[in-house]
Protein backbone atom coordinates (compact mmCIF):
# COMPACT_ATOMS: atom_id res chain seq x y z
CA UNK A 1 0.00 0.00 0.00
CA UNK A 2 1.65 3.31 -0.82
CA UNK A 3 0.24 6.42 1.21
CA UNK A 4 2.84 8.92 -0.27
CA UNK A 5 2.74 10.26 -3.73
CA UNK A 6 4.89 9.88 -6.37
CA UNK A 7 6.87 13.25 -5.83
CA UNK A 8 7.05 12.24 -2.32
CA UNK A 9 8.86 9.54 -2.74
CA UNK A 10 10.75 11.26 -5.06
CA UNK A 11 12.01 14.01 -2.67
CA UNK A 12 12.55 10.97 -0.31
CA UNK A 13 15.12 9.34 -2.50
CA UNK A 14 16.60 12.88 -3.20
CA UNK A 15 16.84 13.64 0.81
CA UNK A 16 18.25 10.17 1.20
CA UNK A 17 21.26 11.24 -1.51
CA UNK A 18 21.97 13.97 0.37
CA UNK A 19 22.12 12.89 3.97
CA UNK A 20 25.78 12.66 5.54
CA UNK A 21 25.12 8.75 5.50
CA UNK A 22 25.78 6.63 2.40
CA UNK A 23 23.28 5.87 0.50
CA UNK A 24 23.01 2.00 0.30
CA UNK A 25 20.38 0.41 -1.88
CA UNK A 26 20.71 -3.44 -2.86
CA UNK A 27 19.84 -4.24 -6.46
CA UNK A 28 16.61 -5.79 -7.86
CA UNK A 29 15.52 -7.28 -10.54
CA UNK A 30 11.64 -8.86 -10.57
CA UNK A 31 9.04 -8.92 -7.48
CA UNK A 32 10.22 -11.84 -5.52
CA UNK A 33 14.05 -10.10 -5.51
CA UNK A 34 12.56 -6.43 -4.32
CA UNK A 35 10.47 -8.14 -1.57
CA UNK A 36 13.00 -10.17 -0.48
CA UNK A 37 15.05 -7.04 0.07
CA UNK A 38 12.14 -4.74 1.08
CA UNK A 39 11.52 -7.32 4.04
CA UNK A 40 14.89 -6.26 5.75
CA UNK A 41 14.71 -3.06 8.23
CA UNK A 42 17.76 -1.65 6.97
CA UNK A 43 16.14 -1.02 3.28
CA UNK A 44 15.41 2.71 2.55
CA UNK A 45 15.03 2.92 -1.10
CA UNK A 46 15.42 0.23 -4.12
CA UNK A 47 17.45 0.61 -7.26
CA UNK A 48 16.56 -2.15 -10.18
CA UNK A 49 19.47 -3.38 -11.92
CA UNK A 50 19.16 -3.16 -15.72
CA UNK A 51 21.47 -6.00 -16.54
CA UNK A 52 19.98 -8.43 -14.49
CA UNK A 53 16.73 -7.57 -15.47
CA UNK A 54 18.03 -8.18 -18.98
CA UNK A 55 19.23 -11.59 -18.31
CA UNK A 56 16.01 -12.34 -16.94
CA UNK A 57 14.12 -11.81 -20.13
CA UNK A 58 17.19 -13.47 -22.48
CA UNK A 59 18.86 -9.98 -23.38
CA UNK A 60 22.18 -8.90 -23.69
CA UNK A 61 22.93 -5.86 -21.12
CA UNK A 62 21.39 -2.54 -22.62
CA UNK A 63 19.57 -4.40 -25.45
CA UNK A 64 16.61 -5.12 -23.39
CA UNK A 65 13.47 -3.40 -24.72
CA UNK A 66 12.21 -0.39 -22.74
CA UNK A 67 8.54 -1.69 -22.84
CA UNK A 68 9.48 -5.19 -21.03
CA UNK A 69 11.97 -2.53 -18.51
CA UNK A 70 9.16 -0.62 -17.48
CA UNK A 71 6.77 -3.05 -17.09
CA UNK A 72 8.81 -5.38 -14.68
CA UNK A 73 10.03 -1.75 -12.89
CA UNK A 74 6.27 -1.07 -12.31
CA UNK A 75 5.93 -4.42 -10.80
CA UNK A 76 8.80 -3.43 -8.71
CA UNK A 77 7.17 -0.11 -7.67
CA UNK A 78 3.72 -1.24 -6.76
CA UNK A 79 5.47 -4.12 -4.41
CA UNK A 80 7.64 -1.28 -2.90
CA UNK A 81 5.12 0.59 -1.18
CA UNK A 82 6.11 3.75 -0.18
CA UNK A 83 9.65 2.74 -0.44
CA UNK A 84 11.25 4.79 -3.27
CA UNK A 85 12.07 2.84 -6.30
CA UNK A 86 14.96 3.43 -8.83
CA UNK A 87 15.56 2.76 -12.17
CA UNK A 88 18.18 1.65 -14.29
CA UNK A 89 17.09 3.16 -17.38
CA UNK A 90 20.19 2.45 -19.68
CA UNK A 91 21.48 5.35 -21.56
CA UNK A 92 17.84 6.56 -22.13
CA UNK A 93 17.14 4.90 -24.96
CA UNK A 94 15.94 7.33 -28.57
CA UNK A 95 14.52 9.81 -26.05
CA UNK A 96 15.81 10.00 -22.70
CA UNK A 97 12.80 12.59 -22.33
CA UNK A 98 9.87 10.38 -23.15
CA UNK A 99 12.05 7.32 -21.23
CA UNK A 100 11.52 9.56 -18.22
CA UNK A 101 8.05 10.47 -18.47
CA UNK A 102 7.16 6.78 -19.40
CA UNK A 103 9.36 5.45 -16.00
CA UNK A 104 7.47 8.56 -13.95
CA UNK A 105 4.23 6.69 -15.54
CA UNK A 106 4.80 3.96 -13.74
CA UNK A 107 5.73 5.02 -10.29
CA UNK A 108 9.62 5.48 -10.67
CA UNK A 109 11.14 8.42 -8.80
CA UNK A 110 14.58 7.82 -10.00
CA UNK A 111 17.04 6.62 -12.85
CA UNK A 112 20.90 5.67 -13.46
CA UNK A 113 21.37 7.01 -17.27
CA UNK A 114 24.48 6.46 -18.66
CA UNK A 115 26.33 8.24 -20.72
CA UNK A 116 28.59 5.59 -23.02
CA UNK A 117 31.01 8.22 -23.40
CA UNK A 118 29.11 10.34 -26.05
CA UNK A 119 30.70 13.54 -26.96
CA UNK A 120 29.85 15.66 -23.66
CA UNK A 121 27.41 18.17 -24.94
CA UNK A 122 25.62 15.70 -26.60
CA UNK A 123 25.66 13.88 -23.16
CA UNK A 124 24.75 16.92 -21.52
CA UNK A 125 22.10 17.75 -23.82
CA UNK A 126 20.30 14.13 -22.74
CA UNK A 127 20.36 14.81 -18.96
CA UNK A 128 18.92 18.13 -19.09
CA UNK A 129 16.17 16.77 -21.33
CA UNK A 130 15.33 14.07 -19.15
CA UNK A 131 15.64 16.36 -16.47
CA UNK A 132 12.90 18.78 -18.09
CA UNK A 133 10.71 16.17 -18.64
CA UNK A 134 10.48 15.17 -14.66
CA UNK A 135 9.96 18.65 -13.97
CA UNK A 136 6.79 19.05 -16.13
CA UNK A 137 5.62 15.82 -14.62
CA UNK A 138 6.20 17.71 -11.27
CA UNK A 139 8.24 14.88 -9.70
CA UNK A 140 11.74 16.04 -8.23
CA UNK A 141 13.67 13.09 -10.28
CA UNK A 142 16.59 11.70 -8.62
CA UNK A 143 18.62 11.44 -11.78
CA UNK A 144 21.57 9.63 -11.02
CA UNK A 145 23.52 10.48 -14.16
CA UNK A 146 26.16 7.86 -14.88
CA UNK A 147 29.57 8.58 -16.89
CA UNK A 148 31.14 5.77 -18.19
CA UNK A 149 34.77 8.05 -18.01
CA UNK A 150 36.46 5.12 -16.14
CA UNK A 151 35.12 1.87 -17.29
CA UNK A 152 35.15 2.62 -21.17
CA UNK A 153 38.50 4.81 -20.77
CA UNK A 154 40.71 2.46 -23.30
CA UNK A 155 44.43 2.80 -22.73
CA UNK A 156 44.52 6.21 -21.72
CA UNK A 157 45.98 7.38 -18.84
CA UNK A 158 43.51 6.57 -15.14
CA UNK A 159 44.53 10.85 -15.07
CA UNK A 160 42.89 11.50 -18.25
CA UNK A 161 39.68 9.76 -17.07
CA UNK A 162 39.41 10.89 -13.69
CA UNK A 163 39.53 14.65 -15.50
CA UNK A 164 37.22 13.34 -17.72
CA UNK A 165 34.90 11.84 -15.53
CA UNK A 166 34.91 15.56 -12.94
CA UNK A 167 33.86 17.60 -16.07
CA UNK A 168 30.87 15.27 -17.27
CA UNK A 169 30.07 15.03 -13.52
CA UNK A 170 30.31 18.56 -13.27
CA UNK A 171 28.28 19.50 -15.73
CA UNK A 172 25.52 16.48 -15.46
CA UNK A 173 24.89 18.40 -12.28
CA UNK A 174 24.71 21.55 -13.70
CA UNK A 175 21.90 20.40 -15.87
CA UNK A 176 20.12 19.04 -13.15
CA UNK A 177 21.27 15.96 -11.98
CA UNK A 178 21.19 14.96 -8.43
CA UNK A 179 24.39 12.73 -8.09
CA UNK A 180 26.90 11.32 -10.78
CA UNK A 181 27.20 7.66 -10.96
CA UNK A 182 30.76 6.95 -11.68
CA UNK A 183 31.32 2.87 -11.95
CA UNK A 184 34.49 0.90 -11.47
CA UNK A 185 36.93 -0.72 -8.57
CA UNK A 186 37.56 2.92 -7.23
CA UNK A 187 40.20 3.31 -4.60
CA UNK A 188 40.24 5.77 -1.98
CA UNK A 189 42.84 8.52 -3.85
CA UNK A 190 40.44 8.05 -7.33
CA UNK A 191 37.15 8.25 -4.75
CA UNK A 192 38.92 11.27 -3.21
CA UNK A 193 39.70 13.12 -6.49
CA UNK A 194 36.09 12.45 -7.76
CA UNK A 195 34.45 13.93 -4.53
CA UNK A 196 36.25 16.85 -4.72
CA UNK A 197 36.34 17.50 -8.45
CA UNK A 198 32.28 16.23 -8.54
CA UNK A 199 30.26 16.89 -5.30
CA UNK A 200 27.77 14.45 -4.92
CA UNK A 201 28.99 11.07 -6.66
CA UNK A 202 27.58 7.68 -6.26
CA UNK A 203 29.78 3.91 -6.93
CA UNK A 204 29.43 0.91 -7.02
CA UNK A 205 29.87 -2.24 -4.68
CA UNK A 206 32.24 -4.64 -6.78
CA UNK A 207 34.85 -7.24 -5.83
CA UNK A 208 38.34 -5.48 -4.87
CA UNK A 209 36.52 -1.93 -4.09
CA UNK A 210 36.20 -0.37 -0.78
CA UNK A 211 33.38 -1.20 1.63
CA UNK A 212 30.26 0.98 1.99
CA UNK A 213 31.63 2.41 5.56
CA UNK A 214 35.12 3.54 3.16
CA UNK A 215 33.34 5.28 0.60
CA UNK A 216 31.12 7.01 3.39
CA UNK A 217 34.13 8.56 4.84
CA UNK A 218 35.33 10.03 1.76
CA UNK A 219 32.03 11.82 1.04
CA UNK A 220 29.92 9.09 -1.00
CA UNK A 221 26.83 9.95 -1.50
CA UNK A 222 25.30 6.23 -2.57
CA UNK A 223 26.51 2.88 -3.68
CA UNK A 224 24.28 -0.03 -5.36
CA UNK A 225 25.93 -3.40 -6.70
CA UNK A 226 24.35 -3.83 -9.92
CA UNK A 227 23.93 -7.12 -11.15
CA UNK A 228 26.63 -8.37 -8.53
CA UNK A 229 23.17 -9.23 -6.41
CA UNK A 230 21.92 -11.29 -8.98
CA UNK A 231 25.06 -13.24 -9.90
CA UNK A 232 25.26 -14.35 -6.00
CA UNK A 233 21.65 -15.67 -6.39
CA UNK A 234 22.30 -17.38 -9.17
CA UNK A 235 25.78 -18.34 -7.58
CA UNK A 236 23.90 -19.82 -4.69
CA UNK A 237 21.53 -21.48 -7.28
CA UNK A 238 23.77 -23.43 -8.94
CA UNK A 239 25.77 -24.68 -5.94
CA UNK A 240 22.22 -25.99 -4.10
CA UNK A 241 21.62 -28.02 -7.50
CA UNK A 242 25.49 -29.44 -7.33
CA UNK A 243 24.26 -30.68 -4.39
CA UNK A 244 20.95 -31.88 -4.84
CA UNK A 245 22.40 -33.45 -7.79
CA UNK A 246 24.72 -35.03 -5.92
CA UNK A 247 21.86 -36.38 -3.37
CA UNK A 248 22.21 -33.69 -0.91
CA UNK A 249 19.17 -31.86 0.73
CA UNK A 250 18.02 -28.31 0.54
CA UNK A 251 19.66 -26.49 3.94
CA UNK A 252 17.47 -26.22 6.98
CA UNK A 253 18.22 -22.64 7.26
CA UNK A 254 16.57 -22.10 3.90
CA UNK A 255 14.08 -19.03 4.69
CA UNK A 256 10.18 -18.59 2.78
CA UNK A 257 10.81 -15.46 1.49
CA UNK A 258 7.06 -15.25 -0.97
Amino acid sequence: MTNLSTPDRARLLRDLHAAPEILRVVNVWDVISAKAVLSLPETRALATAGHSIAASFGHDDGTIPLETTLDMVGRIVAAAGDVPVSADLDDGYADPADTVRRAIGVGVVGANMEDRLRPLDESVTRVAAAVAAADAEGVPFALNARTDALVRGGGRPLDESIADAIARGRAFLDAGADVVFVPGVLDAETTERLVEGIGRVSVIGLPGALTAAEYEKLGVARISYGPLTQRVALTALQDVAKSLYADGAIPESTRALN
